[in-house]
């Protein structure tokens, strides 16, 4: 494939040529009054004339959708305006070191601090205003100097961000601690062999789950002008950390069979003092047929196939012996895992996955899972969950994602009790691409 006909810029994850706004959009079925706030979600869509080089690689735009009162007044989309964006500018300066501002900008959007920030996991946040105004680049005070995940985690108790920045260059891995106001308290380097793709990571109540696994930084790759240089290396080998997030001792590796992950489901301590982890797992096989497809050296016979590679999988990992024991919750291949994120870090009952054209509900406890299939050629975005008021049950509320087809797109409203039920949908002005992930951030 040419960089013009890279599957990135066909189907379902065709960029939208421009940034548009509707007003009072039309809803079928009744929008929960209690649903006050915006739902926002980002991805890669590059430029006209301007197409990228990997799909991971083109301009962040977010979409977003504001609903208040039972009404959907307006859907908006805009690009974040990163330096990467606006000058060109390269993410490599001359002189060998990194610009952190010149990203795209294009996978989570998290609120934190009163302030919502765009992320990448290659450089550092820029926040962006309710209005999906771009405010610039943010370095909480000129204290971060590594990159930002862009999947940090929000303690639900403590409402501190803990997160991490990755490089091929050292540091490799660095811990940060973002206080509830916004202050960076704690930046601390992690010592690994080198620079892995590492895009997600776990907490517990009183740990972090580290996920040290073979898919490592190329220079050779680089050099050649690859714009994602990372590859499979069986020589690497994989295993799981655990570190005491009150930093006493040193990181506890457990070897796990050699796999990849990009993103976690939830972590948490069970009453024997285990490490529970929750995951979306790879085999080598299947992340390297992956990565040639996402990559463009490969041409997928459908595009589906980009999420028929993985499935929901359970590491325990016991202090005690030092051993890691994995299993299989479900043969079904699912990605984009999501919960009660007042559940990070702690015992959790329900996860929420995507599959094909179908949100998937899973109940860990009992094993059994439910789902929600969409008719038509559709793509079915990440389900966020939002608690309803006063809940009582872990799942008690809506699950909230984007459903694109070729020409339309709705933000569908399901009630996370029973997925088979849609509360209401929102049609939207425009198809939304294909893209990452999403946030509900509410007026409260």
């Amino acid at each position: 494939m040419t960089q013009d006909t890279g599957m990135w810029l066909d189907g379902h994850l065709a960029p939208v040529p421009d940034e548009i706004e509707a007003l009072d959009l039309p809803v079928t079925g009744a929008l929960p009054p209690e649903l006050s706030g915006r739902y926002f979600r980002n991805g890669p869509n590059p430029q006209p004339g301007r197409p990228s080089g990997h799909w991971f690689t083109g301009p962040g735009m977010i979409h977003g959708v504001r609903l208040r009162a039972g009404r959907a007044e307006w859907y908006r989309n805009r690009w974040v305006r990163t330096r990467e964006l606006t000058e060109d500018a390269p993410y490599v300066r001359g002189d060998g070191t990194l610009d952190l501002t010149a990203v795209p900008a294009n996978t989570h959007v998290v609120p934190h601090a009163g302030e919502i920030l765009a992320l990448v996991e290659a450089g550092l946040p820029h926040a962006v205003s309710p209005d999906l105004e771009t405010l610039g680049p943010r370095d909480f005070g000129g204290r971060l100097t590594t990159a930002m995940t862009a999947h940090p985690k929000r303690d639900p108790a403590t409402g501190e961000l803990l997160f991490f920045g990755y490089g091929f260059l050292p540091p490799h891995l660095t811990y940060h601690r973002l206080a509830a106001d916004g202050r960076l308290v704690e930046s601390r380097e992690i010592k690994v062999p080198a620079g892995t793709m590492m895009h997600d990571f776990a907490i517990t109540e009183n740990h972090v789950v580290w996920l040290d696994l073979p898919v490592v930084f190329d220079l050779d790759l680089a050099m050649g002008g690859t714009s994602m240089p990372y590859r499979w290396d069986d020589a690497y080998g994989a295993r799981l950390g655990v570190m005491r997030r009150d930093a006493a001792g040193d990181v506890r590796w457990f070897d796990v069979d050699p796999c990849y992950v990009f993103h976690v489901g939830n972590a948490h301590e069970d009453a024997a003092g285990r490490i529970v982890l929750d995951a979306v797992r790879y085999s080598p096989g299947d992340f390297t047929t992956l990565w040639a497809m996402i990559s463009g050296a490969a041409d997928p016979a459908r595009e589906a196939g980009l999420l028929d590679k993985a499935s929901l999988h359970r590491w325990t990992l016991d202090p005690a012996t030092g051993r890691a024991a994995e299993e299989p919750l479900d043969d079904r291949a699912v990605e984009f895992p999501t919960h009660d994120d007042a559940r990070t870090g702690l015992p959790h009952r329900y996860l929420y996955t995507v599959s094909g054209n179908a949100i998937v509900k899973y109940d860990v406890r009992d094993g059994s899972s439910s789902a929600r299939e969409f008719d038509g050629d559709v793509h079915v975005g990440e389900a966020v969950f939002v608690p309803a008021e006063g809940a009582r049950a872990e799942d008690e509320g809506w699950l909230l994602s984007i459903v694109s087809g070729t020409s339309s797109a709705d933000l569908v409203v399901l009630d996370a009790t029973d997925v088979t039920r849609t509360v209401a949908s929102v049609r939207l002005p425009r198809r939304v691409p294909a893209g990452f992930h999403g946030n509900w951030i509410p007026d409260s």
